[in-house]
């Protein structure tokens, strides 16, 4: 669970109006006590207005409650359009994210933009598109959140194939091709691999930490040069 979602569930564990301990916010959210510590601080130095007892628990001010979630019907358009975008370029654990989404903000959207999404003539027909551009793509993504080094066989432009071990770091898509930049163990430098060139792919066992010039921000410099 990503640390922003894991803000918002802990608010609405809070706005039950109950007094709640961090051990059962954390028994409810799989997380360590000393994360949900770490959170409910945050969320203190956000301006939520959090009122704690100590040997007792914690809950919501009861003057609190989180401002309804309003977009414009530009916004909703742009939503509308990345998504049809994403549903005929990515993978399908992306699309199913991306629906579900779409459909809680539909769920939320004021009486007068609920009709909005389907008045959107804008079309991302995905016929054309190959599976293999996306294939790697979910392990890919996994890998780079976890830090986990990726290994796979590799097929260059001039049809030579290599084996590649890397530590991923960004995935870029360029309209018929999704590549990822990483640090390439083999040439000790940083790489672009095109995905649909990738086969026998697998998220190793082995993390990565940030080293001095293996970095994405190290990658990014060298852009600027």
């Amino acid at each position: 669970m990503r640390r922003a979602d894991r803000l918002f569930q802990i608010v609405q564990i809070l706005r039950r109006g109950r007094v709640v301990t961090a051990q059962a916010i954390a028994e409810q959210l799989e997380v360590s006590e000393r994360t949900v510590y770490r959170d409910l601080q945050d969320l203190s130095a956000r301006g939520v207005p959090l009122l704690a007892e100590a040997g007792v628990g914690y809950q919501l001010d009861k003057g609190f409650d989180m401002p309804p979630l309003m977009f414009n019907s530009q916004e909703v358009e742009a939503l509308v359009i990345a998504a049809r975008m994403l549903d005929a370029w990515a993978d399908p654990e992306t699309k199913s994210q991306i629906q579900s989404a779409l459909e809680k903000i539909e769920q939320v959207l004021p009486a007068k933009l609920q009709e909005k999404p389907a008045r959107v003539r804008v079309f991302a027909p995905g016929f054309m598109t190959q599976p293999t551009i996306w294939q790697a793509l979910p392990d890919l993504r996994q890998a780079i959140d976890s830090r986990h080094k990726f290994t796979f066989h590799y097929r260059d432009q001039q049809q030579q194939t290599s084996q590649r071990t890397i530590r991923p770091l960004a995935i870029y898509f360029w309209g018929r091709a999704w590549t990822c930049v990483g640090w390439c163990e083999l040439r000790a430098a940083f790489r672009h691999f095109r995905l649909d060139r990738m086969s026998k792919w697998q998220k190793t066992a082995e993390t990565f930490a940030d080293e001095a010039g293996k970095t994405l921000a190290d990658f990014e410099a060298t852009l600027d040069k």
